[in-house]
Parts: structure tokens; sequence; C-alpha cells
């Protein structure tokens, strides 16, 4: 067993699926076609470490650009850790995004391990955890994000990631299972979000919007459409306090704590806007 050998190497399309039902194993709760809108993102990006012929390590790490990318899906399988597998597929995935600044949400547990490798905090993102059901929001302003040239969702969405992720969100709004509404003001797109469904209950992600009000309508009109025995869950920076309070105004309560961390500057993100992150697999 000694003699077993280690390489890591680009994930094949399918294995990308992998990763998802390790996350799903670790209890991260993975929307049902992640593994499909995240390789839009990058297909590159995602590496797997193997002893002889047997996957026992991943990673991803989406270059979006030469200048950012976000690292995230970081699992060694149980019995194998501790062994140093880990820290050599970790390594693989810092070298392959060399030279930008790198981004991940960071579990509690593993902050002390990132900050050695040089990530910085910037802040806390809470997983607040609810009911979904009531009434729609009577606001004709609301439309099914279909609806608009994809150009206008992608201009809104631009700020909210130091790089282009088009294609990435191009298949994240149209994904099956999932509801992508925005929300019109004089004439412009002022927030969208999106509701899919996940191993369990649903995810609002993102949510993003110009004033809190509005954020708190989409939010509605999106819970509105799953049962009210159904959980929902929004992932909140906790540097946006209007966020919080949101979650709190519906009776969520926190489930899970990341730290969101940079190795590089901290990039000027509109967290004012940003009421539910989009992921903390890939940003």
């Amino acid at each position: 067993m000694e003699n077993r050998q280690y390489t890591i190497r680009t994930m094949q399309p399918q294995e990308v699926n992998m990763a998802v039902e390790w996350a799903a194993a670790e209890g991260w709760n993975p929307g049902l076609h992640d593994a499909e809108c995240y390789r839009k993102a990058d297909p590159n990006g995602f590496l797997v470490g193997l002893l002889d012929d047997e996957p026992i390590a991943v990673i991803s790490v989406i270059k979006y650009s030469a200048a950012f990318g976000f690292l995230g899906f970081y699992i060694v399988k149980p019995e194998y850790r501790g062994k140093g597998y880990g820290i050599q597929i970790w390594n693989a995935g810092l070298e392959y995004l060399k030279g930008a600044n790198i981004g991940l949400d960071g579990v509690v547990e593993q902050q002390d391990n990132y900050k050695q490798s040089g990530f910085k905090l910037a802040y806390r993102n809470i997983r607040y955890e609810g009911s979904g059901g009531g009434v729609a929001p009577d606001n004709s302003g609301i439309v099914a994000l279909s609806t608009l040239p994809f150009e206008v969702v992608e201009s809104y969405d631009r700020p909210f990631l130091p790089a282009d992720r088009a294609q990435f969100i191009q298949a994240w709004v149209s994904q099956p299972d999932c509801l992508a509404l925005g929300v019109m003001q004089d004439g412009e797109l002022a927030g969208y979000g999106v509701i899919r469904q996940c191993r369990s209950g649903y995810k609002i992600a993102p949510l993003y919007a110009d004033t809190p009000a509005l954020a708190e309508q989409l939010f509605v009109a999106l819970k509105s459409r799953v049962s009210a025995s159904d959980l929902i869950y929004l992932d909140t920076p906790e540097r946006n306090q209007s966020a919080v309070s949101l979650a709190e105004r519906h009776n969520m309560t926190v489930s899970f704590e990341t730290a969101r961390m940079y190795t590089q500057a901290i990039p000027s993100l509109p967290v004012e806007r940003l009421f539910g992150v989009t992921s903390f697999e890939i940003g």
C-alpha cells in the first residue's frame, strides 16, 4: 500500500459531478445542476488527486481571468486525510491560479490553515435557513429574467465579481429546476435573484438589488414559488446589515458560516447591493 502512486490531473467533464457528490456527503447541500453550471465558469478549473486509479481528493480553482480566481470544493476522502494528499492538490490548485488574486469561502475549522497560505479575511458570510411559501408581492416590475436580453442581466451582474463570468451566469439563470426573476425600476433592471432546487430544499442565490426594499420584494417573490413545507437558504454577507435584517425578519436562523478571504487586496464589491451570495464554491 505504501507504494501506491499519487497523481493530480484536470477532471474529465463527468468527474465534476463526483466533486459535487462529495460536497453533498460533506453536508454542503449543492444544487441539482451545479456541476453543469460550474464547468461553464472554467472547464479546466477542477482537479482530482488519484491514488493509483482511486480518486481521493478534489479541488476547484476557477480562473476567471489572469488577475482573479476562486477556490472551492477542497475535499479529501476522510480515510486519506492527514497523509499529505490534501496539501499536494491544494498546492497544485494555487499553482494553476499563480499570480491571480484568489478568493474563497473558508469553513471555520480551516480558516487558520488558509491564513498560512496567504489568505486574508474580508468578511463573514452567514447561511440562513427558513421556510418557503407566502404570497408574491403585487409588483408588476417583477419579471421573469428570461424575458430580458441576457446582455442586460450580464451588465447588472458584472460588478459583483472582479472578472468576467458571463458564460457561467448565462447557464446559472437558465438551469433546470430554478426560477430567475428580475425587478425593474424606471425601465432599468434594479435587481435579480435565482432560486434553485438543492439536495435539501432550495437556495436563493444570488440575490442582488439596488435597495433593501427591492431585495425584499424579490426575496418574497422567489420564496412564494415553493411550498411552505420546503426549506430555503440564503447566504448573506454579514457586512450588509440590511441583508441580515431581511433574513431575520423572515424568521430565518443561522445554520452555517464561512469567511470570505482573498490572497491579495479585497476587491471593491457593492456589498450594500449583495443580499445573497451566488456560490460558496465558485464565488
